[in-house]
């Protein structure tokens, strides 16, 4: 009977987190392409499909960076959509019934994408670390 083995049975490291300006880097310019794409599309007219996309890069930024560049993530991508995508164009303004929301909506999604993150190296370390003992 044959056993198989692999080759590198080494630990291996779990990956660092992006650098943080890095990150914000990231967020300003991938804002700044999705707002532009969707005033291209002339979709802009409906926030909310604006929103759930920088939604999506907040929560994929969040999953390549640290804790700490959440909140600096969620701040740029609702400044980019608050300067280009409400009216009037090109003013930053501050709706008392909108923005908190869509602070909170960025916010969560960059923190959840970083929990998430953390999730999958915890497990796959725990996993690399684990001996394997036939079963299963």
């Amino acid at each position: 009977m044959m056993e198989w083995r692999y080759i590198a049975k080494g630990a291996r490291a779990v990956p660092e987190p992006m650098a943080t300006p890095l990150i914000w880097t990231a967020a300003s310019w991938g804002s700044l392409v999705l707002v532009a794409t969707f005033d291209l599309l002339g979709a802009l007219d409906r926030t909310s499909l604006a929103l759930t996309a920088l939604s999506l890069l907040a929560a994929v930024l969040g999953m390549l960076g640290r804790f700490v560049a959440a909140p600096g993530t969620a701040l740029l991508c609702w400044a980019l959509l608050n300067f280009f995508a409400t009216h009037p164009t090109g003013e930053i303004s501050w709706a008392g019934h909108r923005d908190p929301a869509w602070m909170a909506c960025l916010l969560v999604a960059a923190l959840m994408g970083t929990a998430t993150a953390r999730l999958l190296y915890a497990r796959a370390a725990y996993r690399r670390v684990t001996p394997y003992d036939g079963t299963a």
